[in-house]
């Protein structure tokens, strides 16, 4: 067993781990492209050639006619002007052609026909004794699409190495081929394991529901994809439990019919981790975790002449690293350049901190706000899936930074078309699920109409908390923000913060009336500690998960704490924060807390009792710059339409009345 597997108690860079591992494929003979395989043209679109093209016959192999006309022999036309016509004589001096017939003998350039005039004979048809007239000279070789004039003959037509694109298998077919050399697709095998992985089809073979300690089983279907984007012919092999000789044998199996083996699971140091032990009892390993985040544990070996990788169970683990490892050899293998991702410079919106030693891959969502475009990172660890879904792209903080402070001017390699960023709506701010519902709203009413594609709209939310969100539009850093922060003194909400925070730095904002919403305290079905008002929430018995600082929903507990008389500090749970009120609503169905303050429609999503305890108003806070932009208007209007309401309506807990209009101007 090789000592490299000690690189995973090292943190080996990500290009020294790259390094060792390309050593020891080339050694393989596993860095250049695979075999060859000779294939139908019309099947070779995106395949590399894997030798040079040559010409069999020459294109066109005749004399064509490039217009519909007359073939004439150009001399003979020679003195004819709008002063003094020539008469050419059909079927003698001048012969019929259509475009792509063959040039008569005799004849060496056409006449349109537009610029002839017929003067019919005695036989029908025009012929025998019919002539043309022409008022000017036509020069040899005029409409006439030579012999060769594509292509020639055992002329090189695409080299090879060679990217095949439309125009090019044209071109292959133009010049006498049927079928074309290229490079083979490489094979992948993606191989899931671990005794807690089930799938949908099992579950519903079995007729039950999703059991606590069951993990659906995704990752393989996501990183087939991944391989097949690249080209690649992709194996999902069936899950294997957490069994050393199991994963072994499967994983050799694999290697005889596929030119690399992806492990799923298994990569890290746990007690049931076998994959760095096999790679090394069925080949050589070379890496056993890589310096990069998310993706640490990643195994990186060969065996039997294949590529052997390990993948991080975390599934946004799985999908960075396999991108950034694996894909490039899949594209090498194929003789294709990987694809670069667009790139921009952003503005940064908060502070964020990165692990010493580690190249961080750091998701963020991006829109032009203003004439500057920001990068909001979005929060969630490697088993945070939807991350990596919302991402607008993707920022490398590189190894032995500490980060970025907030306003930092920061890279941004791009997941969509740059130009979606002028179509990005940047909101800032609290959560509601009815801003989720407005995102799907949007994309309804500008995809499924007769509108130019530059009307789109794409929602961009990033969930920080009312007061997070006016600090946002106070720096200039979104399109405007959800807020639902109740003034203790007026009873009001909104209007005295926005007086406060966003008034004295000269942002002026239109308040729009979003949605009347019910808070109250979510908790498990039957709510079996019998949970019932705020007063409960001191039991000891009782666990609650909060807010984090700043959510419109933690500054209305506190204020009716403060109302009550209650302490917080004596409420279990109280320092425990989330970000959204899903995400309460998590930890109340999975036990790890017993109640949270939150909103019926995430209750329902979760299937939890709720137990109504307040009413509060939800506002969209607009700078009035944006508010009176023609990125907004497609939003408003979704916002006013009684469709939207209705929708928002069947969550349960919200009250639509006045939706859309303004509160006030400040």
């Amino acid at each position: 067993m090789s000592n490299k597997r000690n690189f995973y108690l090292h943190d080996v860079a990500l290009d020294d781990a790259l390094s060792a591992w390309h050593a020891a494929l080339a050694i393989q003979s596993l860095l250049t492209p695979l075999g060859q395989e000779t294939i139908p043209v019309p099947q070779a679109l995106g395949r590399v050639t894997a030798q040079p093209v040559w010409a069999r016959i020459s294109s066109p192999h005749y004399h064509a006619a490039a217009m519909d006309g007359y073939a004439v022999a150009a001399e003979r036309t020679h003195g004819a002007t709008e002063t003094s016509p020539k008469r050419l004589v059909v079927g003698v001096d001048a012969m019929p052609v259509d475009t792509g017939d063959p040039l008569p003998p005799g004849t060496n350039a056409v006449i349109m026909i537009e610029e002839t005039q017929l003067f019919p004979g005695d036989e029908p048809g025009g012929s025998g004794g019919s002539t043309i007239e022409i008022m000017k000279a036509s020069p040899p070789w005029q409409y006439v699409r030579p012999l060769g004039e594509d292509m020639v003959a055992t002329e090189l037509v695409l080299p090879a190495n060679h990217q095949l694109r439309p125009q090019d298998l044209g071109a292959i077919v133009g010049c006498g081929h049927t079928e074309v050399t290229v490079y083979r697709r490489p094979r992948v095998a993606i191989l899931p394991t671990g005794t807690e992985l089930v799938t949908i089809e099992q579950l519903q073979q079995l007729a039950r529901p999703l059991q606590p300690g069951d993990i659906l089983e995704y990752n393989s279907i996501m990183l087939g994809a991944q391989a097949e984007e690249a080209g690649c012919l992709v194996t999902r092999l069936p899950i294997v439990a957490d069994a050393y000789a199991a994963i072994r044998d499967a994983v050799a199996a694999a290697l005889e019919s596929h030119d690399l083996v992806a492990i799923n699971a298994g990569s890290s140091a746990g007690s049931e981790d076998y994959t760095a032990a096999i790679v090394a009892e069925l080949g050589e390993l070379q890496v056993h975790g890589v310096a990069m985040r998310p993706g640490h544990p990643v195994i990186l070996g060969t065996a039997r002449g294949k590529a052997l990788v390990g993948i991080p169970g975390y599934p946004v683990s799985a999908a960075m690293t396999f991108e950034r490892i694996v894909t490039p050899l899949l594209y090498l293998w194929q003789g294709i350049e990987p694809p670069s991702l667009p790139r921009i410079t952003a503005t940064l919106t908060r502070k964020t901190l990165s692990p010493l030693g580690e190249d961080e891959f750091m998701r963020v969502t991006v829109g032009r706000v203003g004439e500057r475009v920001v990068a909001t990172p979005l929060g969630g660890g490697a088993g945070v899936l939807m991350s990596l879904v919302k991402a607008d792209g993707i920022v490398n903080i590189p190894r032995f930074s500490e980060g970025h402070n907030a306003g930092d001017a920061v890279t941004v390699a791009l997941l969509h078309p740059p130009a979606r960023i002028d179509q990005t709506i940047v909101v800032i701010g609290s959560h509601d699920m009815a801003l989720d519902l407005l995102a799907d709203q949007l994309s309804q009413r500008t995809s499924g109409q007769n509108i130019s594609l530059k009307e789109n709209r794409f929602l961009s939310s990033a969930h920080v908390g009312s007061m997070g969100g006016l600090l946002a539009l106070q720096r200039g850093e979104a399109h405007m923000a959800g807020a639902h922060l109740l003034d203790e003194e007026s009873g009001d909400y909104n209007v005295g913060y926005i007086r406060q925070m966003l008034t004295p730095h000269g942002v002026r904002v239109v308040l729009l009336r979003f949605v009347q919403r019910q808070q109250g305290l979510m908790v498990a079905r039957g709510n079996p500690k019998d949970i019932r008002t705020l007063d409960d929430l001191l039991r000891p018995d009782v666990a609650f998960v909060n807010r984090q600082r700043g959510a419109g929903t933690r500054v209305l507990l506190d204020y009716e704490l403060k109302q009550r008389g209650l302490d917080a500090r004596a409420i279990q749970g109280y320092a425990r924060q989330e970000y959204t009120h899903l995400a309460v609503a998590a930890a109340v169905k999975s036990g790890a807390a017993d109640c949270g303050l939150g909103i019926l429609a995430a209750a329902r999503a979760l299937e939890l009792d709720f137990v109504p305890l307040l009413q509060e108003r939800y506002d969209l806070v607009i700078p009035l710059v944006h508010y009176e932009s023609e990125l907004l208007a497609p939003l408003l209007r979704a916002i006013r339409t009684p469709e939207f309401a209705q929708r928002v309506q069947e969550l349960g807990g919200y009250e639509v009345a006045g939706m859309g209009d303004v509160i006030e101007t400040t």
